[in-house]
């Protein structure tokens, strides 16, 4: 792999995305402006017409990703969240909302800690196929072991990232959950799919739990636990809801996320 070459046109293509263009940003006058029924709910989203003020405040700006409250893993096994707000970031045990949609993203660096901003000289956007069209299981980089030769790792970086709705906010926020509790969610998302049940008709807490690496470090487990089920009529417009939300924000602005090491 010739890897001046590959992030050479990977910084392109991410300057590429980052510009309006008439395909890559959807701006949110280019939702149908479909009015959705109230239900009695303690979610804001379903008990007011949402998409009508999030367009009406945006102004017909494009909703990118970096316009909603992100919240990572936090570092040295803590198992505190911080959770961004209006008055600065505020410390929680737990998240609790409504998962309405997720992506399972995944980026290389060639260097094991690039500088924060850093574009990775290849990324995808469901962890299968790589930007260039590339199938990501046949990659070496998505070899356990091939991060640094003395652990584990894969050197591609995964994640997940939920689109977490909460009862106070018409915004999900976004929650990024590591590679190494990749599978814990998508179990999680199996268990309920066994019952036909989808994600987005169930409250859903998240927590964290202590744990240690084999070299000694620790780090945080994420933890998923069904706490709710909306009734048929919140879950009907949770799913409605869900999907014209998803479609503001275009799939295409997910590649900008991927594209800084963070």
């Amino acid at each position: 792999m010739d890897n001046t070459k590959l992030k050479g046109r990977m910084s392109n293509k991410v300057q590429e995305l980052q510009q309006p263009t008439e395909n890559q940003n959807i701006t949110v006058t280019s939702t149908p402006e479909t009015t959705l029924a109230s239900v009695d709910s303690t979610y804001l989203a379903l008990t007011n017409n949402a998409l009508e003020i999030i367009r009406s405040n945006l102004k017909s700006q494009p909703l990118t990703l970096d316009l909603f409250d992100l919240v990572k893993s936090p570092s040295g096994g803590s198992t505190v969240f911080e959770v961004p707000g209006l008055a600065g970031n505020e410390a929680t045990m737990e998240l609790t909302g409504i998962v309405l949609d997720y992506t399972t993203p995944r980026a290389y660096w060639d260097t094991p800690d690039p500088v924060e901003g850093t574009p990775p000289v290849c990324m995808s956007q469901n962890s299968i196929i790589s930007h260039d069209g590339k199938s990501c299981a046949m990659c070496p980089y998505n070899d356990f072991g091939s991060k640094d030769g003395e652990s584990n790792a894969k050197a591609c970086k995964e994640s997940v990232m939920l689109f977490l709705l909460r009862p106070n906010s018409i915004i999900p926020l976004l929650v990024r959950i590591p590679v190494t509790s990749k599978p814990r969610f998508l179990k999680y998302s199996t268990r309920l799919l066994s019952t036909l049940t989808p994600i987005s008709s169930v409250v859903t807490k998240i927590t964290l739990e202590k744990a240690t690496s084999k070299q000694g470090k620790p780090y945080a487990l994420f933890n998923f636990q069904t706490v709710g089920t909306l009734s048929p009529e919140e879950a009907a417009q949770a799913k409605a809801f869900g999907q014209q939300f998803m479609e503001i924000v275009n799939a295409a602005q997910l590649m900008p996320e991927l594209a800084e090491a963070s």
